[in-house]
């Protein structure tokens, strides 16, 4: 049976026109998605999860997935740790909309 996980109006109002319309990277937005659902479905605020595991989940190459990760760093929407540098990284996902 399926959970349903909430999801903030600001995620699907403006956040996805930004990145998917304005940005074009419709997989930074899945990868987003994603990792949101995992925290949420963990109970966690960070999330354990390799790039491929990230890439198979979403439908996308790992390359893309690269790509979208290093976006959402940068647009200050996900951060990321790694205990070392052969690590399965984590990842965090930032709401700065919210204070």
């Amino acid at each position: 049976m399926a959970k349903t996980i909430a999801v903030d109006e600001y995620v699907l109002d403006v956040l996805m026109r930004d990145i998917v319309g304005h940005d074009r990277m419709p997989s930074a937005f899945l990868v987003y998605l994603h990792l949101w659902s995992e925290s949420h479905r963990q109970s966690k605020a960070w999330v354990r999860a390799s790039h491929r595991t990230i890439a198979q989940s979403a439908g996308l190459s790992k390359s893309s997935t690269q790509k979208a990760i290093r976006y959402l760093e940068g647009r200050t929407l996900v951060r990321s740790r790694r205990a070392s540098r052969t690590a399965t990284p984590e990842y965090r996902v930032l709401r700065t909309w919210r204070r």
